[in-house]
């Protein structure tokens, strides 16, 4: 079943100009991730510290399987240096609805 995965980062002010680079460089491994169907990320128009990230996955066992390996010394990324609070929330996709 494919799952959504919509992480909400908010963004230490000072870091606003650094986080595209930051995000295309991260976003670059995560989309060549096996099972990564694609990437959309959102800027709050209001709060530009606010971004969310929308992740598709194939299933709940790639997304589960990227976020161990981004929990590795191979998988780390710089966006933890730019962030303030995260949030991951996981959805199934429901297409028999």
């Amino acid at each position: 079943m494919t799952t959504i995965a919509i992480l909400e980062l908010t963004l230490k002010p000072e870091n606003v100009a650094d986080a595209p680079a930051i995000l295309t460089e991260t976003l670059e491994a995560t989309r060549a991730f096996k099972g990564n169907l694609g990437c959309e990320v959102l800027i709050d128009h209001a709060d530009e510290t606010h971004v969310s990230i929308v992740e598709r996955w194939e299933s709940i066992e790639d997304d589960n399987a990227y976020r161990a390996f981004r929990a590795t010394p191979e998988g780390a990324n710089r966006l933890g240096s730019i962030v303030t609070d995260r949030k991951l929330t996981l959805y199934a996709v429901r297409d028999d609805i």
